[in-house]
């Protein structure tokens, strides 16, 4: 598609943009609903186009144009947005939901790949546990003895185990993320690897009788820790998949509009990768019960589905009704 071509295509949009955003700078009073929703879309789509002009005309006065546009009806839609912490409660109550809920696909993917890694070094190592010194490298493997499990509760310089879980599950986090430029291999590889060490860990502990005590040290960090690692391999997966299957647009536009929307995802998940290692350094390894870390891992779980759940409404109630005065 030539320059002329996408103008003509998408100018009356970049038009209506321009009126909307006109008129709702000058007065919410008159705004409803439906035409907020409007906006909103146009200002997508306008999004969609900058990158595109960005990317196939960037010396070109139509790429200037769009620029201002959108950071016109950018500064129109978050105007109310403009301290740092208005700017962090709506990128978590908004943008990371919204990413979330628009790439869930690709998350449970990314999680699918992970079990089918888990699922098959856990048969693997339970029918016979031998076989942990062929799928473990050698240092976690000589390191894991079951009848050893808890001993050392209490025992650990807890701030210095927590930053140093959190260091390491970022990096894989980022590791996942970045795969996604080798159209996904990598990151496919990275979730099931992973799945592969957790599932041969938990096959040796089912194989000693202790698969109760083993997971009661998993989930309770494991639960936001995984789904966090979920939503980056997914990102990952997606990133692929568009540099693989580009459709109308060039690679280049889609490594471009999916490294952005990628790394947002990233960022998101750093809080749930603190709360893990929060987790995981003063609370799994706390000389506490089994019951106690479980009831811990039930308050993640359900923390989890609260913030999605409440993050929804609150995504959809900005869409309908923000900018409308009440």
């Amino acid at each position: 598609m030539n320059i002329k071509q996408f103008t003509q295509q998408h100018r009356e949009d970049w038009k209506e943009l321009e009126d909307l955003s006109r008129m709702i700078g000058k007065s919410k009073r008159n705004v409803t609903a439906k035409s907020m929703k409007q906006f909103y879309r146009l200002y997508q789509k306008a999004s969609q186009n900058l990158s595109y002009s960005q990317t196939n005309f960037p010396n070109e006065k139509l790429t200037g144009y769009l620029n201002e546009l959108v950071s016109r009806a950018h500064n129109v839609l978050y105007k109310d947005q403009t301290t740092s912490m208005g700017q962090f409660r709506h990128f978590f109550t908004t943008t990371f939901i919204g990413l979330l809920l628009e790439q869930w696909k690709a998350i449970l993917v990314a999680m699918g790949l992970f079990v089918l890694g888990m699922l098959g070094s856990f048969f693997t190592v339970i029918s016979d546990p031998l076989h942990l010194y062929t799928i473990l490298p050698n240092d976690i493997a000589q390191s894991v003895d079951p009848t050893q499990l808890g001993s050392n509760d209490g025992m650990v310089d807890s701030p210095t185990m927590s930053a140093a879980i959190m260091t390491n599950n970022i990096q894989v986090a980022f590791l996942a993320f970045a795969g996604g430029i080798t159209l996904g291999i990598l990151t496919v590889y990275v979730m099931v690897y992973n799945g592969i060490i957790v599932g041969a860990l938990a096959g040796l502990f089912w194989a000693h009788g202790k698969s109760y005590d083993f997971w009661a040290y998993i989930v309770p960090h494991g639960m936001i820790e995984l789904t966090a690692i979920f939503i980056a391999g997914g990102a990952g997966l997606l990133m692929g998949y568009k540099l693989f299957v580009p459709g109308q647009f060039s690679r280049g536009f889609q490594l471009k509009k999916q490294a952005i929307r990628s790394i947002q995802l990233i960022i998101g998940t750093i809080p749930l990768f603190i709360i893990a290692g929060v987790i995981e350094g003063f609370i799994t390894p706390a000389a506490i019960s089994l019951e106690a870390k479980y009831f811990v891992a039930f308050l993640t779980i359900i923390g989890l589905i609260l913030y999605v759940v409440i993050g929804k409404q609150l995504l959809n109630r900005r869409h309908a009704i923000k900018g409308v005065d009440s």
